[in-house]
């Protein structure tokens, strides 16, 4: 435990920044796997706004310093590339 008023005070803000940063992180996962599951049921419109939602989240979060820019940039092209491989599929089946 700390000793010093500067360093309890510290630990009260990371406790407190923790708490923070695992419910947006929480909620961040609960929308890719949103996203995710819309992708496996093929529908391209629906599909289409849930990455709009989730890449404003994901944005969001670096903004509040929560993911690094490249980690978050990183998943965006992923989602992207999910919804663009779903489209393909979706074209040669019809």
């Amino acid at each position: 435990m700390p000793i010093l008023k500067s360093a309890k005070k510290r630990l009260r803000q990371n406790i407190k920044h923790n708490l923070r940063n695992r419910t947006y992180k929480s909620a961040l996962k609960t929308q890719m796997k949103k996203f995710l599951s819309v992708v496996k049921e093929g529908n391209a419109q629906a599909a289409q706004e849930e990455l709009r939602l989730t890449v404003k989240k994901i944005d969001k979060g670096v903004v509040k310093r929560i993911l690094h820019k490249n980690t978050a940039s990183r998943k965006k092209s992923r989602l992207a590339k999910k919804l663009n491989q779903m489209k393909v599929s979706a074209q040669q089946k019809s």
